[in-house]
């Protein structure tokens, strides 16, 4: 493993013993809350996964360095006012020869976890292919991340500003599993239901870990997207969002706001239309799914252990 792969100690004593970890993103808490109410967030959300007895990884790059675990300083490194890069996949090599930092995504913070042996993955909602994909081909590398490492990601489906049909066709076709946690539709990170039906269905974190197993267990090297829906109390109306989403994607159009850019932009938007009320949902969303990828990440530690 490369000597710029720091692991928290904690983190790696769990991980030799087979004790659950839960690995959470930092472009969430640098990009994807305004400060503090992304501090408080990500220490609500590791609280949570404590509470429900596994360790939480957060994982970001800090002075050219992976960090698989971060202390509070960290933390707040990520969570403060001052910009910070934001990471994909295919800029982890350069930063990290550079000696920088930056918040990883989804995509990253899925290739890294899979690299720690972490199984389990939480975020508030994963990327997809965008509105007019079929034109631009602006699809999240998340998908292809999905495909290629072995972690059970949670999430509450996939942000609402996306082209969520073509996000599940293209799942399907990269072979990876989309099981609801309790719920048979599709959710949309600020709504509960879609409207899109999902393929599988399962009532608890038992029954996931036991599908997680089983899918591994077939030689199968793709990961699973558990689709867990917002807290009822948190949910949006979908005709309230959806015109709030259009109106931010004429300003994105007219001010020729593209590529990395343009998620952070319409998240920033909706953020002011909706008067806040989109980051109230957001935070909600992210501490509850990482409490039930804890439950999950528990479940299936002790499968493993029997």
């Amino acid at each position: 493993m490369t000597t710029a792969f720091e692991v928290l100690p904690e983190i790696a004593a769990a991980l030799a013993e087979g004790r659950p970890v839960v690995a959470l993103e930092t472009t969430v808490i640098a990009q994807g809350l305004p400060h503090p109410v992304n501090l408080e967030t990500a220490r609500r959300a590791e609280a949570a996964v404590r509470k429900a007895g596994a360790l939480p990884a957060t994982i970001g790059l800090l002075d050219g360095r992976v960090r698989i675990g971060l202390d509070a300083s960290g933390l707040e490194r990520f969570a403060g006012p001052e910009e910070t890069p934001k990471l994909s996949t295919r800029d982890l090599g350069p930063a990290l020869a550079a000696g920088a930092g930056g918040a990883t995504t989804v995509a990253a913070t899925l290739a890294l976890a899979a690299k720690a042996g972490i199984r389990v993955f939480a975020t508030g909602g994963i990327g997809g292919v965008h509105r007019g994909g079929e034109d631009t081909f602006d699809i999240s590398a998340d998908l292809i991340a999905l495909a290629r490492h072995p972690l059970a990601a949670v999430s509450a489906g996939a942000k609402a500003i996306l082209d969520l049909p073509r996000t599940l066709e293209l799942l399907e076709s990269l072979g990876v599993p989309v099981i609801g946690l309790a719920c048979d539709r599709f959710p949309a990170f600020y709504l509960r239901d879609s409207g899109l039906p999902l393929p599988a269905s399962l009532p608890d974190a038992s029954a996931v870990a036991a599908a997680m197993a089983a899918h591994w267990g077939l030689g199968l090297p793709s990961g699973l997207l558990i689709a867990h829906p917002p807290p009822a109390v948190a949910a949006l109306d979908a005709g309230q969002v959806e015109r709030w989403i259009a109106q931010a994607e004429r300003e994105a159009w007219q001010q020729s706001v593209a590529g990395k850019a343009l998620t952070p932009f319409l998240l920033g938007r909706l953020a002011e239309l909706s008067g806040g009320r989109t980051l109230e949902t957001n935070a909600a969303l992210i501490v509850d799914n990482a409490r039930a990828a804890a439950e999950i990440a528990v479940a299936y530690a002790a499968l493993e252990a029997a």
